[in-house]
């Protein structure tokens, strides 16, 4: 048995030990106060700044269901073992390694040893291939890189069910819709593949100052291809749902990945690492405002 392939079946096996619906998951307070079907949207009328309160709209009328639980583990088993066998994964982790992403991320970490991990946006893991598989790359990834800390999760999606399987993974579901503006202080990784546009553009504004900036890394969709729409489409939305992303445009350095098999397209096409760069006294306003002449 693989080492993935372990930790996934001890996992089912802790899970199987809880009886009460309340217990086997863990929702936890932030350090710091997709269509429907996939992913979250977020509507900028709805947008907020204050964390809301969140469970999952089942949990009151959900029983714990370990024959349930259990299935959906074998999926995620499935999925971890289909990544961490492909040649997807392989020259994910070799990027990963080379001295340019490792002079990011050390630059990221500063005097820091580990990052935690923040994914927004998986969507149902029960329902949809995709999601698993993100879910998936973001236990792989946590597994093989030390300096990779904890992994917290959030999309309102989220059942009762899929929140108790997240915690038998050792992820936390968290109890608040941060709306996506988790302020960094200190380095943190965040998740983020196929997300609406105004979720990165929360996360930036939320972190919207040299040093908070340069302490995250976003795994997601690609930046530069969101220039490259607002540039080639006039008046295109994306105009104003990603204004900060597109005023620090030019600080990011962005690295992309390679899908390599049509397996592994609809989870992570577009999608490219992120690092920032800042000088500590730049003037963010002066940033904005050279965007928007």
């Amino acid at each position: 048995m693989s080492a993935a392939a372990e930790v996934v079946s001890a996992a089912a096996t802790e899970n199987r030990k809880s009886q009460n619906p309340n217990e086997g998951w863990t929702l936890v307070l932030p350090r710091r106060a997709k269509n429907r079907s996939k992913k979250s949207q977020i509507p900028k009328s709805q947008s907020s700044k204050i964390p809301i309160p969140w469970v999952p709209t089942d949990l009151g009328s959900s029983q714990t269901d370990p024959s349930t639980e259990s299935k959906l583990l074998q999926k995620i088993q499935l999925s971890v073992k289909k990544l961490e066998s492909s040649d997807f994964y392989r020259a994910l982790a070799d990027q990963l390694r080379t001295p340019q992403i490792l002079h990011s991320i050390c630059r990221a970490l500063s005097s820091h040893l580990k990052m935690p991990m923040v994914i927004y946006g998986i969507g149902s893991i029960g329902s949809y291939d995709p999601s698993r598989l993100q879910l998936a790359l973001a236990i792989l990834l946590q597994r093989d890189f030390d300096w990779i800390g904890r992994i917290e999760i959030f999309d309102p999606v989220i059942s009762a069910v899929e929140s108790r399987v997240m915690a038998a993974l050792d992820c936390s579901v968290l109890s608040v819709d941060e709306q996506g503006r988790r302020a960094a202080e200190e380095p943190t990784l965040f998740f983020m593949p196929h997300c609406e546009a105004v979720l990165y553009d929360n996360l930036i504004e939320a972190n919207w100052r040299p040093e908070r900036l340069n302490r995250i890394v976003v795994f997601g969709n690609s930046f530069g291809h969101y220039r490259r729409v607002v540039s080639e489409f006039k008046g295109s939305a994306i105009a104003d749902s990603a204004r900060h992303v597109l005023a620090v445009g030019r600080f990011v350095e962005e690295v992309g990945i390679e899908t390599v098999s049509d397996d592994f397209f609809r989870a992570f096409h577009e999608t490219s690492w992120h690092f920032f760069d800042l000088d500590p006294g730049m003037d963010m306003e002066s940033v904005k405002l050279e965007r928007e002449l």
